[in-house]
């Protein structure tokens, strides 16, 4: 959801699963940056108010950037055929 600047939105955390978990969460755009926020329900003296949190917005990775890559093993690829060098060679009979 984009915002126009200086505006934003907050949404029940429906997942909300322990204490530290936000109640609400959602986006501000300040200035023209996008930032994700998190509010906290509390009360103190009898009295309710948010604990909020401003933090850089979360981004999914893409693809599989920083896992390790493996080198696929293919029949035609001659580190697995070794000196074979026709499919007739790989048959067991």
């Amino acid at each position: 959801m984009e915002n126009k600047t200086n505006t934003g939105a907050a949404f029940k955390n429906d997942y909300k699963k322990e204490d530290k978990h936000p109640d609400w969460k959602g986006t501000v755009n300040i200035d023209g940056k996008e930032k994700a926020i998190a509010l906290w329900e509390r009360e103190k003296n009898g009295k309710k108010y948010y604990s909020i949190a401003f933090s850089e917005p979360y981004k999914k990775p893409s693809g599989h950037e920083g896992l390790p890559q493996t080198k696929k093993e293919s029949v035609s690829d001659p580190d697995v055929l070794g000196s074979y060098n026709n499919d007739s060679d790989l048959l067991p009979f």
